[in-house]
């Protein structure tokens, strides 16, 4: 099973928001998801992430692949430089 991070379209039209979500890559965007890691609201200046640093961080280490576009929030967030991190010292030990 092919497991995936990426945004769950949610909102009313015109005005939308996304809720970070692991999903099976096979499920509709705005289908089922196995896990809600929080959310990103584009609509305001500034935009808005919220995210459990500690669930992405698992999701990651079991292998779900983010998209790219949650691969960008993960950078701005400091997810993805943690994550690199946890790698090396795998690799290191």
């Amino acid at each position: 099973m092919a497991v995936k991070i990426r945004l769950k379209r949610m909102g009313a039209k015109k005005s939308p928001f996304y809720r970070v979500v692991v999903a099976d890559s096979r499920s509709p965007r705005d289908g089922r998801s196995i896990e809600t890691l929080g959310h990103y609201d584009s609509t305001v200046e500034p935009a808005v992430i919220k995210l459990d640093e500690e669930k992405a961080i698992d999701w990651l280490q079991k292998g779900a692949q983010p998209t790219d576009t949650v691969k960008t929030l993960f950078k701005q967030v400091g997810i993805m430089k943690k994550w690199d991190e946890i790698k090396r010292a795998k690799k290191e030990a």
